[in-house]
């Protein structure tokens, strides 16, 4: 039996913008843009284009390489064409693939927000969507508060996603924007504009405001739609958006989907599901929610007692899904029952190949284990874990140690009577018994660290010149200004590679150190690899 296609579409670098205290750098949209293409969505919006500086430069270039490249703004302005409105041409020459429009579908809405009539608002929707699909787009509209808008004044609210696909538009996306509806209500709502549009060119974007949006999701699927939009862990404007981290192993492993829909996210993608939504939240600089489905801690956590004991003969008792189908891992209280099969996943992506009872892998694991107690998180780390690999497992070369190195701060007034501060950092490393001391200067001590650690590496000094510290990030564990910090340091190279590297410590500075040193140990693993794959092909 054929099975019909789902649509993954990704909102989190638009819609989970505007979640209360996130703020996206063009950095962060890059390096999330990168987490999407891993998961394997299917369309990836990035933002408003001129709306603002950030989403502008993201726009002047392509960002992704598999998905659906999205850009979304407004329909165009009462009163003026396409042609002469510079929001909807900002979309248009941006270099998204696709773009996406909102368009008010609640005749409360037009009359009230607008000011216009409501066939004033349907031209201005035809107009924009043919201006989109002239220009080789495609076009995609998003009917904001369109349950709503169906339960005033269901005959408008129709008319509204008629208009949009008699002008071309690929999809028309059914908003549930207040996050009010229940799925009772979509379900029949869905049913009704199945009279006027196919489901393969329905769409739903629902909020969780009645922590109901991946229950309405999955009635709108039910019903017909045939994409799906949501964020990252859910994030989102007030109580947020229906969680993907959620919908995608429902629609992926659980037959009643399974058996009828197919996604473009396979077996070996999802197993990359919990260090997708881990990395997501050390980027965000917070704690992810222990207790989340799928990819929580605690999701696949039981304590000793009758539980453990028939989890020991049947894992199926207390588990809907295999932990390592999600990435994520069994954790039996007392003895700690799990880890072996995620470690050979990660150490394969390294391309480091152990066997099962390879009893190096028990070290290994308990390493993990043990410095995880520590405040060490090696799931938005990958970087860091494969050098703490190498180290367990004796494959790490010797490329430098660090002698010692200082940092010093000082405020002081210079020549002119201005108050400055300046930072000065001293290492001193020895290459092959040679010592090498680097005096460097920056913004901070963290800055003039790097910069020093980086400033001569004596033979290798070649191998990393195309390396750059991109982001900085600490969170502190315990509380209190004498605390555990946790440092989580994001770097990349000329090939645009970026990886993530940790240290933990009560020291923040200690802790910067240790995420810079491996940093710059991952950079010369990484290109003593690409040098032995060129020797072989050569």
């Amino acid at each position: 039996m054929s099975k019909d296609r789902l649509y993954i579409f990704d909102t989190t670098l638009r819609d989970g913008a505007q979640t209360a205290g996130i703020e996206f750098s063009l950095e962060d949209k890059i390096s999330i843009a990168s987490l999407l293409e891993e998961l394997g969505v299917d369309y990836i919006e990035g933002g408003y284009p001129g709306a603002n500086p950030v989403d502008t430069e993201f726009f002047d270039q392509r960002r992704t390489k598999r998905a659906k490249f999205t850009a979304f703004g407004m329909t165009k302005r009462a009163g003026r064409s396409a042609a002469n409105d510079p929001g909807v041409q900002a979309l248009l020459n941006s270099r998204a693939d696709a773009t996406c429009f909102v368009a008010k579908t609640w005749d409360h809405q037009v009359k009230v927000a607008l000011e216009i009539t409501l066939e004033e608002n349907l031209e201005n929707l035809r107009d924009t969507v043919a201006a989109a699909v002239a220009s080789g787009k495609e076009a995609l509209i998003d009917c904001e508060h369109f349950f709503d808008g169906f339960k005033a004044n269901p005959d408008y609210a129709l008319a509204c996603v008629k208009t949009a696909l008699d002008a071309g538009a690929r999809w028309v996306v059914l908003c549930d924007t207040n996050g009010g509806t229940m799925p009772s209500e979509v379900t029949s709502i869905v049913s009704s504009v199945l009279t006027v549009s196919p489901g393969s060119r329905l769409g739903i974007h629902a909020h969780d405001d009645t922590g109901q949006a991946v229950a309405n999701t999955l009635a709108a699927v039910d019903a017909g739609v045939r994409q799906i939009q949501g964020t990252l862990n859910g994030i989102g404007e007030r109580c947020g958006n229906a969680n993907l981290i959620t919908l995608v192993p429902t629609l992926v492993l659980k037959p009643y989907y399974a058996e009828r829909f197919e996604t473009g996210i396979d077996a070996t993608r999802l197993q990359r599901l919990t260090q997708i939504s881990r990395a997501f939240d050390d980027r965000l600089n917070r704690a992810p929610f222990k207790q989340a489905p799928y990819v929580g801690a605690s999701a696949f956590a039981t304590k000793a007692g009758i539980h453990a004991s028939a989890l020991l003969k049947d894992f199926s008792t207390y588990e809907h899904i295999p932990p390592e189908s999600v990435g994520n891992e069994r954790s039996i209280m007392v003895s700690q029952q799990a880890g072996k099969s995620n470690l050979l996943t990660a150490l394969a992506r390294h391309g480091i190949e152990l066997s099962k009872d390879d009893r190096r892998l028990e070290k290994l694991l308990a390493t993990v284990k043990e410095r995880e107690s520590r405040g060490y998180s090696y799931d938005g780390a990958d970087a860091s874990f494969a050098v703490l690999a190498h180290e367990v497992l004796g494959t790490l070369p010797s490329y430098f140690t660090v002698e010692n190195y200082r940092a010093s701060v000082e405020r002081r007034h210079n020549a002119q009577g201005e108050e400055i501060t300046v930072t000065e950092a001293v290492v001193k490393i020895r290459v092959e018994g040679e010592l090498l001391m680097s005096v460097a200067e920056g913004n901070g001590p963290v800055n003039a660290l790097d910069l020093a650690m980086r400033k001569d590496l004596g033979k290798y000094s070649s191998r990393i010149e195309d390396l750059e510290l991109v982001d900085f990030k600490v969170r502190i564990l315990d509380g209190g200004t004498g605390a555990v910090t946790r440092v989580l340091v994001e770097s990349r190279d000329g090939s645009g590679e970026r990886w993530y590297t940790i240290g933990v410590s009560p020291n923040i500075i200690d802790a910067s150190f240790e995420a810079l040193y491996e940093s710059i140990t991952y950079k010369l693993l990484k290109t003593e690899a690409a040098q032995r794959t060129t020797e072989k092909v050569a």
